[in-house]
């Protein structure tokens, strides 16, 4: 449409997508920017560059399930501290919301409601205690040396034993 012929609407629609539009491209690189010069709008912009860096639906559906299918089987990993399995578990949780992925099963919704700096600290108190646990039953283990006397029976002569358990016991 030739801008002498331009309505008052039509001039508000330009001004307004005039005002993102340098925004968008300065954030670009060159290869980014020649996906996008030949779109005529701002919004043509952005759903051109939401495609290729998020995909088409059909891949956010992918991906969501993905994501669903790692939270729903997320375990601590052997030899993983508290703090980077929380982490891994934020990663997680931060992905799906970016793909607007909610729960809705109420079970759930204790989880959700709970801050995660609650449950951070739930979980670091857990670690300590098993820690604290695990280290009481070495000690104890220490502490319960089991000793064994290994004896043996002559027959020669009754008395002479009877005189080494009666000197054994005085030692002891």
């Amino acid at each position: 449409k030739p801008r002498s012929i331009y309505t008052n609407e039509d001039r508000k629609k330009v001004q307004l997508n005039a005002i993102p539009k340098p925004v968008i491209i300065c954030a670009l690189n060159s290869n980014e920017f020649n996906r996008v010069s030949s779109c005529a709008t701002t919004k043509e912009m952005w759903d051109r560059l939401e495609v290729t860096y998020e995909g088409t639906n059909q891949v956010k559906h992918a991906k969501i399930n993905m994501l669903v299918r790692e939270y729903e089987m997320f375990l601590m990993k052997e030899n993983e501290n508290i703090s980077s399995m929380f982490v891994r578990f934020t990663n997680v949780i931060n992905s799906q919301q970016s793909l607007n992925k909610c729960y809705t099963n109420k079970e759930a919704k204790d989880l959700i409601t709970l801050p995660f700096e609650e449950l951070l600290g739930s979980l670091m108190t857990h670690e300590m205690t098993i820690k604290n646990r695990e280290d009481d039953d070495e000690q104890d283990k220490k502490k319960n040396k089991v000793i064994a006397f290994k004896s043996s029976t002559v027959d020669s002569s009754e008395e002479e034993s009877d005189d080494e358990m009666a000197f054994i016991t005085r030692r002891f």
